[in-house]
């Protein structure tokens, strides 16, 4: 049994110590799942790495739910911790208060001519609601999304989380990435 296993085994029965050392262990899987997905260069994010990583350590750690198998599934978790902060920070920055019903307007000509530019990415928002339609027909792929695009979490990490192959994770991506082109388009 690796020593990270050991470690949330004991967070498990409740030793605060082994979880904070499995955050020290794993920050910088951590911080490299977040900059993965701050690099995306979306409108709606936190300030920086840290703030990202912090906050989805704040959310994991009141969530109460520390039973995690190995490194793998922790990460999954992570993955998905972060998705929610990512979801609740875009939602903020469209409240009311904020002027989320304000038109955006960009100066791209080619975005204002109803073509999308290269390389843009669609919103959080908008994906988050089609990773939720993708969930209740496929939980699986859903959560092959939420791992790698919103965690930024390895092809190898996301098939020990799910104990499927590499292959079977590449294929699940390549379906879900048509489903929600799909969706995202309607």
């Amino acid at each position: 049994m690796s020593d990270l296993t050991q470690l949330l085994d004991q967070a498990r029965d409740g030793d605060a110590g082994a979880l904070d050392r499995v955050f020290e262990a794993l920050y910088e899987e951590l911080a490299m799942m977040a900059r993965s997905r701050l690099r995306r260069g979306e409108r709606v994010t936190l300030a920086d790495t840290g703030a990202l990583v912090h906050e989805s350590w704040m959310r994991l750690r009141q969530s109460g739910r520390l039973s995690f198998e190995d490194r793998g599934h922790f990460l999954a978790h992570a993955a998905q911790v972060m998705r929610s902060v990512i979801v609740d920070i875009a939602r903020r920055s469209q409240a009311q208060r904020r002027g989320g019903d304000q038109a955006f307007v960009t100066l791209d000509t080619a975005v204002a001519d109803g073509v999308a530019a290269p390389g843009a990415e669609p919103d959080v928002m908008e994906v988050s609601a089609a990773l939720d339609e993708l969930a209740r027909l496929d939980p699986r792929l859903a959560r092959v999304v939420e791992m790698r695009w919103f965690g930024g979490v390895s092809e190898a990490d996301i098939a020990e989380a799910l104990g499927v192959s590499e292959r079977t994770v590449r294929r699940d991506w390549d379906k879900a990435r048509a489903f929600l082109r799909t969706l995202l388009r309607a």
